[in-house]
């Protein structure tokens, strides 16, 4: 009897160091500032990552695989984030998460399109969680990017429609910095409103240094002086903080119409002259009725475990939950196996089901129009207020939904 119970046990040993021997680390370079002015954008991305990575692992990891998160700063310049990529490939990362700037996201996706081509056998994807030029999902779309947040222009549509809407808004102003994606916005912002309100007319058309303006008065005169009724801004991290801040301080109350203006600091800069004058649009609306108790309790717990920065990335919760199903639905944690499995894959996240749509690899998910309010059960910036919903600022995917020119090239 002892001998038998010997030999079970000396099996469950045996199997269960064959079982560690098989499983495999994955590991995910996350290439973005971590320090220096646009760090603010940066490390709750990481964070982001690091959480969501974490509750795969708790719950078996990917295939019996755990996640690591690599964290890498790029300074935010296209050419350090070559070197990092670099460096994260010799690593052993095959994934690589980036998102703030496009810019650099362009550098990467020709890189590791390069990259692809030289290394067969040793692929490496890149999941873009937030630089939304449309050309990556369009005209320079690559079968090695996959992209999980909402576009330039699927933005735009969103806060165009609002805009549309407003009688009273007759000029506005556009304001942005000064890169592929600011170039974007405003193409998109000029070509919508002029379908959708034609009698609009835009007084202002300026773009700005990338990271370099530390005061931002002089363009707000400029919006001043223009009697805008309205500014739509594709600014993000500290160029939108510091943004209404010059506006807050010369005391503007029009509408400001953002992609960011949840950006770490923004709302507290602006403190109770945020309400219903601070809008953006994106996939996360915390403050809305209907949503699961397991999705409010994860937004609690990430405000718990980092106190400095809120729930605001989603989308790095459902790159990482989509990534989970595209391999367990290819049963392989191989970078071509999954690419394949990610295409038209469907998981139902915290705010709605996200849709990898296989002919661009751009997400399609539900979008949502929110406003600066005291009436909220998740305040940010360590502040009273928080974003809620305005009347009819639930975008569904379907209208959020954009066409594309993409012609994709897959791998034989």
């Amino acid at each position: 009897m002892k001998s038998t119970v010997k030999a079970a046990l000396a099996a469950a040993v045996s199997l269960c160091a064959v079982t560690a021997a098989q499983a495999d680390t994955i590991k995910m370079a996350f290439i973005d500032p971590l320090s220096g002015a646009m760090a603010s954008s940066g490390e709750p991305a990481y964070q982001s990552f690091i959480l969501a990575a974490e509750h795969i692992n708790a719950n078996g990891g990917v295939n019996g695989n755990e996640i690591e998160i690599l964290g890498l700063d790029n300074k935010i310049s296209p050419k350090e984030s070559l070197v990092q990529l670099q460096k994260a490939i010799d690593q052993g990362a095959r994934y690589i998460l980036q998102g703030n700037g496009s810019s650099v996201a362009s550098a990467i996706i020709d890189a590791v399109n390069k990259h692809n081509q030289r290394n067969p056998g040793e692929e490496v994807l890149f999941f873009n969680y937030a630089a939304v030029t449309p050309a990556f999902t369009n005209e320079a779309c690559s079968f090695w990017h996959f992209r999980f947040d909402a576009h330039a222009d699927m933005k735009m549509n969103g806060i165009t429609d609002w805009v549309a809407k407003r009688d009273d808004i007759k000029k506005v102003y556009l304001i942005g910095q000064d890169y592929v994606f600011g170039e974007a916005v405003a193409a998109a912002a000029e070509s919508q409103l002029a379908e959708k309100r034609p009698d609009i007319e835009i007084v202002g058309n300026e773009l700005h240094p990338l990271a370099k303006v530390k005061d931002f008065t002089p363009y707000v005169q400029k919006i001043i002086s223009s009697e805008a009724d309205a500014v739509i801004t594709g600014n993000w991290g500290q160029d939108m903080t510091l943004l209404v801040k010059a506006a807050a301080d010369a005391g503007q109350e029009i509408p400001y119409l953002t992609f960011y203006g949840g950006s770490s600091g923004a709302v507290a800069t602006l403190g109770e002259g945020a309400v219903g004058t601070l809008f953006q649009v994106s996939e996360l609306a915390a403050n809305q009725e209907g949503i699961s108790d397991e999705q409010n309790a994860l937004v609690a717990e990430y405000k718990e475990r980092f106190p400095d920065y809120d729930y605001y990335y989603h989308r790095a919760f459902v790159t990482l939950e989509m990534f989970d199903a595209a391999a367990e639905k290819a049963g392989s944690i191989d970078p071509i196996d999954v690419a394949y499995a990610l295409e038209g894959l469907s998981v139902e996240g915290g705010y709605g089901t996200a849709t990898m749509r296989a002919e661009d690899h751009q997400v399609q998910q539900p979008l949502f129009i929110t406003t600066v309010s005291p009436d909220v059960t998740f305040p940010v910036d360590n502040t009273d207020l928080g974003w809620a919903l305005v009347e009819g600022g639930v975008i569904s995917a379907e209208a959020a939904m954009e066409p594309t020119t993409c012609e994709m090239e897959r791998p034989e």
